[in-house]
């Protein structure tokens, strides 16, 4: 009897402590692959040409919102953002030319800001879940980017965005989801706004659902929430 009891606690134990794990959580918009492939090659030129081969390891995306939290409450916020997307119009992204934070970072401009700050604003009603404590609280994107290029040193900061400030980009693409991401907390990779998420490696960001938007009656949602 005992020997059958055993391997229970364990899985039990287990499970525990899965659900006492912290991740690092991502919240983001995908372009399509053709667009991604294109950013990716941005990426690829301004590593090569500026000896930042740390360029390369981000994925394209425009990323909504990060936060760290406790596994055992990664349903209840996948359910809100879930009812978020379920009443969200798909809508355009116009990305144009590049922009910087001085001196550390060169991005891809992102045009239509409107829509995606209001999907961010709607996503702020779910800020009580995300937050694990005063040291880790959500951090909201409210003015959106695609990143080339972060944690320059200052001479490729500078030779950089000398190059990149005159450079032309033009892109677009749906968002019609987002994609929620997460990893074990202190998991080394590209960093938590780097998203290399598509890698397979230890730890690589995972998908936990794509969120689709379907711009669904209030009623419907609820219906479809409880069922």
């Amino acid at each position: 009897m005992q020997k059958a009891i055993k391997p229970v606690a364990a899985v039990l134990n287990e499970n525990y402590k899965k659900q006492l794990a912290t991740n690092e959580y991502l919240l983001i918009l995908h372009p399509h692959e053709e667009l991604r492939n294109r950013i990716q090659q941005v990426k690829k030129d301004f590593a090569e040409a500026y000896q930042a081969p740390g360029a390369v390891g981000g994925k394209p995306q425009v990323t909504l919102v990060r936060f760290t939290q406790l596994a055992l409450m990664e349903e209840r916020i996948v359910q809100r953002l879930r009812t978020i997307a379920m009443g969200f119009c798909p809508f355009k992204v116009e990305l144009k030319d590049f922009g910087s934070f001085p001196t550390h970072t060169i991005f891809i401009n992102v045009l239509s800001k409107l829509p995606i700050r209001k999907l961010v604003t709607e996503i702020k009603d779910v800020q009580r879940l995300m937050k694990l404590d005063k040291d880790h609280k959500p951090h909201f994107i409210d003015d959106p980017y695609i990143t080339i290029a972060r944690k320059l040193l200052p001479f490729q900061y500078e030779k950089g965005w000398l190059e990149y400030s005159q450079k032309s980009f033009t892109g677009r693409f749906i968002a019609d989801g987002m994609l929620l991401l997460k990893r074990r907390e202190g998991s080394f990779n590209d960093g938590p706004g780097s998203g290399g998420w598509e890698a397979r490696s230890a730890g690589a960001w995972q998908i936990v659902e794509r969120l689709s938007f379907q711009n669904l009656p209030v009623a419907t949602r609820q219906g479809e929430l409880f069922m």
